[in-house]
């Protein structure tokens, strides 16, 4: 990516990494993956390259999915697909201007809004920047 002068990097984490969210090593490992992605994203953004830390809300993957046979607390209906989260990844990658997204905590819901696209069932998944981030 360096030699090319253009990339494009996305960390996984989650608002665990901004406050308190299950247990003290949840939280520091979503917290290290943010501050990884910022000191990158300063680093390379001279090379072009952008680094972001992507935040998906409850994403319904096999684990998620077999939880919910077991807890009816957990609610598939409400959470994003991991298509979901790969459709932004995409339109990050497309997206010509994303340098200026670089070094910044970005939420999936809310980059669906951005780029005008939905989950594959057609819903628009809520941020949940209200519930968990802001306090």
């Amino acid at each position: 990516m360096v030699k090319q002068k253009s990339g494009l990097i996305v960390n996984l984490s989650f608002f665990g990494g901004q406050r308190y969210f299950n247990n003290v090593a949840y939280g520091v490992c979503k917290a290290t993956v943010d501050r990884m992605s910022k000191d990158m994203a300063n680093e390379l953004k001279a090379y072009g390259v952008t680094v972001v830390s992507l935040y998906p809300g409850n994403v319904s993957t096999e684990g998620m999915v077999e939880l919910a046979k077991y807890n009816k607390a957990v609610d598939l209906t409400k959470m994003e697909s991991p298509q979901f989260v790969g459709r932004c990844i995409a339109a990050l990658a497309e997206d010509e201007q994303r340098i200026r997204e670089t070094g910044e905590i970005l939420i999936t819901a809310e980059l669906a809004g951005q780029y005008g696209f939905t989950d594959i069932d057609g819903s628009q998944p809520e941020s949940l920047r209200a519930l968990l981030w802001e306090v």
